[in-house]
């Protein structure tokens, strides 16, 4: 409870010190930035700290989080300054919407905390806790920047880190042990993205009611009323942190009746057949049913299977995993993982966007190919975002550049229209502003190496349409709904338009995946011609059958297509003109357009390539779209069912309402199901193990590790030689829970976060070290890696023959207890 309350009070401190320059920098924003002042705040401290800490201006200590402070804290008296007056206005007149967005702040991040209070261990079974445990541990033992990789002891850590230097300053500005930190920085990440999200939704919705014209037909029928009042807009409001938090893909519910039975034919002999279940395809689905059957599922990693509902299969019959986690699932497992601590800043992002489409950040900047309608607040801004992101997470970049980039393009349409000159707008503003985003965080990008190694043709795995609605599903339906109400109300809609516009995004992913595909045959035909002689095919026949199963699985494109041609037969709508034959204000219907067009061809995308990676098939790029694209349809959708609920009246309001109980029921089950179970039915009987420390389990599972590592903890750094293993396992032990960096830790990741080449013979090194009788050739591996301390224990005794004499010999046992030693090198 004490570190609870000491980040809630920081982050509550930091939200209020970054407001009033957050009220400066969002003029456009009905909540002038409150709802994300919190999450700016820590970008903005963030960036101050590492910057200075690269540059040796601080150092990685409270003395350098403190300059961050104050410079933080300066930014927003100079907005005081300028504008106090109206703040202080501002904060008497939206009292209400203040007080609820603090409670519902506060309810969040108790509620998560109280999550991972009932399941708060650090485990290696399926999941990264361990690499983000080492991550923040590696940086908090860390005196300067970029911080040291605690699994290769030499280098710094190349992997888009920024959110586990963030962890690290709450963790050493409260005094937070990392593993505590690892929980309660998921359980902030949930607050944050659950108010970030709530005040996106708010705005919108305070725009849709100032605008000077609705839908319509509905508008004209009521009058110019209002559609919805300051409390109701409270209300509906939380329909954001619904959908993108706890709504979920409909695999639990398909779950819920499995289990119960339905759709199994049960024979007198035990056996049972599905024709249903077959036809789904979905593993664990297609098994029958244990008995007794029950609408609760009684397996424990029941809840795992969610988080793979594609399924992808080659030419060959053989089987692939892919990866297609939704928000409510990485919170469930606990991952804090660079795409789950993006997510308030890709709703930051969101915000920068809807703030340059509502009209902010109005001026003028002179380039030398032309001019920028916008401020240089608005662009560097935009770039502190950008790059933050990519810092955050890299894949995050491309949404939030294309969601910025494009917003600016409809403001631009607002003032001038559609035409050619648009897509001048996106190169004008797009191209300066990611440019200026990679030298504001350049010290990253130098030392950043990704596995990505290009752009691969993804001919044989369509995502089949049944899948697609299982993930999707309820997204979808609201979404649809919302499509059919703007058809129903709005008298400009360009078909045409949106129909060759969305045909030729379609071709051009297709020819895309054409050209990809005969540049990899001619640069690598080696590697072309083993994936087809798997496949026991020559290239006519792989294209061949290749494209017959993109057609036997056309429904995911009719379902994506059916989404994209309204959304963009709206968008391209001529705009109403008013009295003086000028555009009305842009209704915020436009901006969710925008978000449902990004949001569709992320999902569809993967269809037709994927980024090439140590996978070797389209299981990240799955992974990462889909789950970009959950937190834009999700904004969506949303938008979509609060605004419907306020307009609809009549047989079509209860319909819908009967619609949508049922889809959100559905969408709710398997948040509803999981958490006892992945809980312990919340601990009930033993309320006393509910604590945050994700590292006590240890005391348990690894008794004597545990404490040699309580022991490590309290002595000067240095390079750790333990026992090096396999991937997902308890190897690396030391390095995780220290900080202190091993000549190798996990080889498997370290060999996708940077060129495997530079792991050398470390883990033959590390064998033989432990293993030869030979002090030289030991005395020659300690100083080659620098060792100042070496561990055998359990997993060194069991994985290597190791020959203690010489350390006993020749170097100070300093730990000993139960079966671990600690050696320190003079």
């Amino acid at each position: 409870m004490t570190a609870l309350i000491s980040w809630y009070i920081l982050i509550t401190f930091l939200g209020w010190l970054t407001f009033p320059l957050a009220y400066r920098l969002f003029p456009a924003l009905a909540d002038r930035g409150y709802t994300l002042s919190r999450a700016f705040g820590l970008l903005g401290w963030g960036y101050i700290f590492w910057l200075f800490a690269n540059f040796g201006i601080a150092q990685n200590d409270m003395g350098g989080l403190l300059l961050g402070l104050v410079i933080l804290g300066g930014l927003s008296a100079w907005a005081i300054f300028n504008q106090g007056s109206e703040i202080v206005n501002w904060l008497k007149e939206n009292i209400q919407f203040i007080l609820t967005t603090e409670l519902l702040f506060i309810i969040a991040f108790a509620f998560m905390a109280f999550i991972r209070a009932n399941n708060p261990e650090i485990t290696t079974a399926g999941g990264e806790k361990w690499m983000e445990v080492a991550f923040i541990n590696g940086v908090l033992q860390s005196l300067v920047f970029p911080p040291h990789d605690p699994w290769l002891s030499g280098y710094a850590i190349s992997y888009y880190h920024f959110g586990y230097i963030m962890t690290a300053m709450l963790a050493k500005f409260t005094s937070t042990p990392a593993p505590v930190a690892h929980n309660l920085m998921l359980s902030l990440i949930f607050a944050l993205s659950f108010i970030g999200s709530y005040g996106i939704l708010y705005n919108l919705l305070e725009v849709r009611q100032k605008s000077k014209f609705e839908e319509p037909a509905l508008s004209e029928a009521k009058g110019q009323r209002e559609i919805e009042n300051r409390k109701s807009k409270i209300v509906n409001s939380l329909f954001a942190p619904l959908f993108l938090l706890f709504i979920s893909n409909l695999e639990g519910f398909l779950r819920s009746l499995h289990h119960a039975g339905l759709f199994w034919q049960f024979n007198a002999d035990g056996t049972a057949i599905s024709g249903f279940w077959t036809w789904l395809d979905i593993p664990d689905l297609k098994n029958v049913p244990a008995q007794p059957l029950t609408w609760i599922p009684k397996e424990f990693y029941w809840w795992w299977r969610a988080s793979r509902v594609v399924q992808d299969y080659e030419l060959n019959g053989t089987w692939h995993e892919v990866i297609d986690e939704f928000p409510f699932f990485s919170y469930l497992l606990g991952d804090l993982h660079p795409h789950v601590l993006a997510m308030p800043f890709i709703l930051l992002a969101i915000a920068v966007a809807l703030n340059i489409f509502l009209g902010g950040w109005r001026g003028q900047i002179n380039l030398y190919l032309g001019k920028l309608r916008i401020s240089k607040t608005g662009f560097f801004v935009s770039a502190l975002v950008l790059g933050g992101l990519a810092f955050l997470n890299t894949w995050d970049i491309l949404p939030g550049a294309a969601l910025i980039v494009l917003s600016y393009a409809l403001a631009r349409v607002r003032e001038s229209g559609w035409g050619w000159e648009r897509i001048e707008d996106v190169l004008l503003f797009g191209i300066p502003v990611v440019v200026t985003a990679y030298l504001m965080y350049l010290p990253f990008f130098i030392g950043f190496d990704s596995q990505a190694g290009g752009i691969v043709p993804s001919f044989m795995f369509p995502t089949r349409g049944a899948h697609l609605w299982v993930m999707w599903g309820a997204l979808f339906v609201p979404l649809f709904a919302y499509l059919l109400y703007l058809w129903r109300s709005r008298t400009s809609v360009n078909w045409r338009a949106g129909i060759f516009t969305s045909l030729g995004l379609v071709f051009g992913l297709l020819a895309m995946m054409f050209v990809f595909g005969f540049l990899a045959l001619k640069i690598q035909p080696d590697l072309v011609n083993s994936i087809l002689l798997a496949q026991g095919r020559d290239v006519n026949t792989f294209i061949a059958d290749s494209m017959v199963l993109k057609l036997k699985y056309i429904g995911s494109l009719i379902t994506l297509m059916a989404l994209l041609i309204p959304t963009l037969a709206f968008l391209f709508a001529k705009a109403k003109m008013n009295a003086s034959n000028k555009p009305f204000h842009f209704h915020p219907s436009s901006f969710i357009l925008l978000l449902i067009v990004l949001g569709t061809l992320l999902i569809l995308a993967p269809d037709f390539f994927y980024l090439r990676d140590n996978f070797g098939y389209r299981i990240n790029t799955v992974f990462k779209f889909y789950y970009q694209a959950w937190q834009l349809l999700s904004i969506a959708a949303a938008f979509g069912v609060a605004v419907m609920f306020s307009e609809l009246r009549g047989a079509a309001s209860k319909i819908y309402s009967v619609v949508m109980v049922i889809v959100i029921a559905a969408g709710l089950t398997y948040p509803v199901f999981s958490l006892p179970t992945k809980t312990n039915n919340f601990k009930m009987d033993n309320p006393e193990q509910r604590i945050l420390d994700g590292s006590a389990y240890l005391a348990g599972f690894m008794p004597d590790d545990y404490q040699a590592i309580q022991f490590m903890q309290g002595l000067e750094p240095g390079v750790v030689a333990e026992a090096v293993g396999g991937q997902y396992s308890e190897y690396a032990r030391i390095a995780t829970y220290t900080g202190m960096p091993a000549v190798l830790g996990w080889p498997g990741h370290e060999g996708q976060w940077r060129d495997a080449t530079l792991l050398g013979s470390r883990e033959i090194d590390i064998e033989t070290l432990y293993s030869t009788p030979d002090w030289v050739t030991t005395r020659n591996i300690i100083e080659r890696y620098d060792i100042q301390y070496i561990v055998v224990g359990g997993l060194e005794r069991s994985k290597y023959r190791v020959n203690e004499e010489k350390f006993n010999n020749f170097l100070k046992a300093i730990y000993q207890q139960g079966n671990v030693t600690i050696y320190e090198v003079p």
